[in-house]
């Protein structure tokens, strides 16, 4: 009898958190959907406060942050196109992969990674772009 409500009162705990995963990853492409949408709108100041505090600090001004996004990362600027695909989560972080449609018409693999914040939030600490010719998720 003790095992089975044991069982009964550990069964529900286990499902939140299997679906915890879950949220955090939609969490975390939100935040990446947030930033490429004011990257399009020409909203420099919101796609820079979606970068991590780390990546901030290197680029502590709006201005620079945007030099290095449009001397490097053109294709997550201005896509024609996103969609996500596969994401892992290791801890408080999310590797999140992008399927990108540049603005040059080329496919693009970008592998984002986010932190979760003190505030529960998920920011951007990295974003490695390759081209792709054809990509499987």
């Amino acid at each position: 009898m003790r095992r089975m409500f044991l069982a009964l009162f550990l069964l529900p705990l286990l499902a939140i958190a299997g679906h915890a995963g879950d949220a955090e990853v939609q969490a975390a492409q939100t935040t990446i959907d947030a930033q490429i949408k004011a990257f399009l709108a020409d909203d420099n100041q919101t796609a820079y406060g979606y970068a991590a505090p780390s990546i901030q600090r290197m680029f502590p001004t709006v201005e620079s942050f945007m030099a290095m996004v449009t001397g490097a990362y053109r294709p997550v600027q201005k896509p024609r196109s996103f969609s996500f695909g596969k994401a892992e989560e290791a801890g408080a972080s999310i590797v999140q992969q992008v399927l990108i449609v540049g603005p040059d018409g080329k496919d693009y693999e970008a592998l984002y990674t986010l932190e979760r914040q003190p505030d529960g939030s998920y920011r951007i600490t990295g974003v490695s772009l390759k081209a792709a010719n054809s990509i499987s998720t």
